[in-house]
């Protein structure tokens, strides 16, 4: 058996793709095909709005042309997987002619020519520039802006303050900053919202009504009754509306999710998170405290995000217990949430108000993964066993806390380039349900 490598990123995968795996699959009787991975657009600084891996493996797979399918990972991974696979000829297109000669000692190089005329730049160019307006009052405004910067074709067109913007820095670094919501919706194709928790429902419903694409801090809204007549109104106006959880795109945590679910540690038995930070501010003063997030509404969907995505949304039974800091508001500075399934069990802490190792631990039937705090943005986690000797150890760089991922994730959703949710729309719901709980009371007081 003839086997034949070639390697890819096969982004906005094309007739000119297709053709060129076609072309490798001729010369021989075996086809594996190589995915760059995202650490590679990471390592330039500068993102295309580009699909994830996932979404281009798949994409590759669809094609039939594929024996087998591996992610290139790393500088020299070529030599690597030529000995382990017993790959007689390595193919690439023509424009790399020269690169890859040294391979020749390994097995016989091929260079294809390409088709003229189509290119993956060439089809992203095609997608007009989106205007992100950003409406609410939160470092992560800052952060959101900054992040903009790396995804082609992004402009952030001002931001709107919901009160008295306390943080004049951060209105200095917007050319056009208003408190008229109105107004940034007409210079806007799209809007961040990252206001209170109290008014996300009524911006977010807003800024849809107004034909803009919405993506939105979790949880989105207060009540699932609300959040079903956002998803109907996005659905009607054909508009994108996905929740913004930096977490859920960051290459680090993706690899991890899919490690788990691929039986590395087992059958998953517990899911353990954490995530606190520490107030800097007052519980007594009422006017302030209106204005900040109690800790679920801080950290709840963050820590449920693995909770939800290994074991599922249908526990058969949880119990929530918070620490009130103010009765007037509901603000809890401390919640813990136990979950039950029918074969597992989880449990998440989340504190703002409250400090704690921010550590997440997934307990499975051969091993368990530990992610270190932050373990939110971790670029670093190993996956451990009874037999020390094969504890594994994984390292991603990650840029800006994985909000420019999320960034490209929402521009691709507008563009088409993509259908892939990475929180989907039952998690965004659950996210509401235990926010709905909590302002209800349904919870034991410490």
């Amino acid at each position: 058996m003839k086997k034949v490598i070639t390697y890819g990123t096969y982004d906005c995968l094309h007739y000119g793709h297709i053709r060129l795996l076609e072309r490798a699959k001729a010369l021989g009787d075996y086809l594996i095909v190589g995915v760059t991975s995202d650490a590679y657009d990471k390592e330039r600084g500068k993102i295309n709005g580009t699909q994830s891996v996932l979404e281009r493996v798949e994409a590759v797979r669809k094609t039939g042309l594929a024996d087998l399918i591996i992610i290139e990972e790393y500088e020299g991974q070529k030599i690597d997987d030529i000995i382990k696979y017993g790959v007689d000829i390595f193919t690439v297109g023509s424009d790399w002619v020269g690169k890859f000669d040294y391979l020749n000692d390994y097995c016989k190089v091929v260079y294809l020519d390409r088709t003229v005329g189509v290119s993956s730049t060439d089809i992203r160019s095609e997608s007009k520039s989106i205007r992100i307006g950003i409406v609410g009052e939160s470092t992560l405004t800052s952060k959101f802006r900054n992040e903009c910067r790396y995804v082609n074709g992004v402009t952030v067109s001002g931001l709107c303050y919901e009160d008295v913007l306390e943080d004049k820095i951060t209105a200095k670094e917007f050319d056009f900053v208003t408190s008229d919501y109105n107004e940034l919706l007409d210079r806007s194709d799209a809007i961040y919202v990252v206001s209170h928790p109290k008014t996300r429902y009524s911006h977010t419903k807003l800024a849809l009504l107004a034909g803009k694409h919405v993506i939105c801090q979790s949880p989105i809204s207060e009540n699932v009754t609300e959040i079903e007549e956002l998803f109907r109104i996005a659905d009607e106006e054909g508009l994108v509306l996905m929740d913004s959880i930096k977490t859920a795109y960051s290459l680090a945590y993706q690899r991890l999710i899919l490690l788990m679910k691929t039986g590395n540690i087992g059958d998953i038995v517990s899911v353990d998170a954490t995530c606190t930070s520490i107030l800097k501010y007052d519980l007594s003063d009422v006017n302030v405290l209106r204005k900040r997030w109690g800790s679920y509404n801080a950290w709840g969907p963050t820590a449920l995000l693995p909770v939800l995505q290994l074991l599922g949304n249908n526990p058969c039974d949880f119990n929530i217990v918070s620490k009130i800091g103010n009765e007037e508001l509901n603000f809890d500075i401390f919640t813990k949430i136990d979950f039950t399934y029918s074969n597992a069990v989880a449990s998440i802490k989340v504190g703002n108000g409250v400090k704690s190792e921010g550590e997440l631990i997934i307990s499975g039937t051969k091993g368990y993964a530990y992610i270190p705090a932050p373990w939110w943005k971790t670029e670093y986690f190993e996956i451990r066993y009874e037999d020390t000797r094969e504890v594994k150890k994984f390292y991603f760089k990650i840029d800006g806390e994985g909000i420019r991922y999320e960034i490209v994730a929402f521009i691709d959703l507008i563009s088409s380039v993509s259908n892939l949710l990475y929180v989907s729309r039952d998690i965004s719901r659950d996210f509401v349900k235990y926010s709905e709980l909590i302002n209800k009371k349904m919870f034991k007081k410490i």
